[in-house]
């Protein structure tokens, strides 16, 4: 079965041969990852090779059996998919701060000019890559330089999560991704959507991702057209959708999980 790339994040790149690279940081370097037709390719770039990415394989399989008949046909044909589980948290929490309010597209040229204008650039096996500017960075920042990349509406959330995070961090990244959740939504301006879509961002287990998310909605009505999703501002979507998986949490996972990725290329 086809291994494909799962690019929810906003940091990937996309180039003419159809490549894809970001580059992450751990605790230890900096990495640059990549995915071409051998697969996916991980090479440390700055720093120690201590603490390597963890992908994350997701495999349509342990879909649950209960999801539409045309939604588990329409991700059985994705394959199995291989997602980088985001090893920093705070450009985790950053993501999901620069995703609020905003369309993914406008999210993902969001946050390509944060990086490129605040952060930490380095050298990729395609071209130059960008990471985003660490919590201390952000702090230093003067109030209308945010307004220059247009982040103008997130100024007070970021700030505000980067000083929660310089006095919480080091406990936060011992939490299991439920209790992430909980920790972030104590920071001013990061409500449950926010708090979830970091959380399953630096885990990796989308079990917690936001559900009704508009992503995910859209997607899967995609996938399965025929099937009677609830309307678009029903809450009766997450229910249903957490519903299928019963207790099975790997099920959960798997169910959004997948259809982001789907999401993903049929863009």
């Amino acid at each position: 079965m086809t291994s494909v790339l799962t690019t929810d994040h906003p940091a990937w790149h996309t180039y003419d041969n159809g490549a894809r690279a970001r580059a992450v940081r751990t605790a230890s370097g900096i990495w640059a990852l990549s995915h071409d037709e051998g697969g996916l390719h991980v090479a440390c770039v700055h720093g120690t090779e201590d603490v390597k990415p963890t992908i994350v394989t997701t495999d349509p399989a342990r879909l649950p059996a209960a999801a539409p008949s045309t939604l588990r046909t329409g991700l059985h044909a994705l394959g199995v998919s291989q997602r980088p589980a985001n090893p920093c948290l705070w450009d985790a929490i950053t993501t999901a701060i620069l995703r609020q309010v905003v369309r993914a597209d406008q999210a993902r040229k969001l946050y390509h000019a944060w990086c490129r204008t605040f952060g930490t650039t380095v050298d990729g096996p395609l071209g130059t890559l960008a990471l985003a500017p660490t919590h201390e960075e952000v702090l230093a920042l003067a109030d209308d330089a945010f307004a220059g990349v247009g982040a103008k509406f997130h100024r007070s959330a970021l700030q505000a999560a980067a000083t929660h995070y310089g006095q919480h961090h080091s406990e936060w990244e011992g939490l299991d991704a439920a209790g992430l959740v909980t920790a972030l939504t104590r920071i001013p301006r990061i409500g449950p959507w926010t708090a979830a879509a970091a959380a399953a961002d630096f885990t990796g287990d989308f079990s917690i991702y936001p559900h009704d998310d508009l992503a995910v909605r859209t997607w899967a009505a995609q996938i399965a057209p025929d099937h009677p999703w609830p309307a678009k501002k029903d809450k009766a979507f997450g229910p249903m959708w957490t519903g299928w998986a019963g207790t099975d949490r790997t099920a959960l996972h798997t169910l959004t999980l997948s259809t982001l990725t789907w999401g993903s290329h049929a863009r």
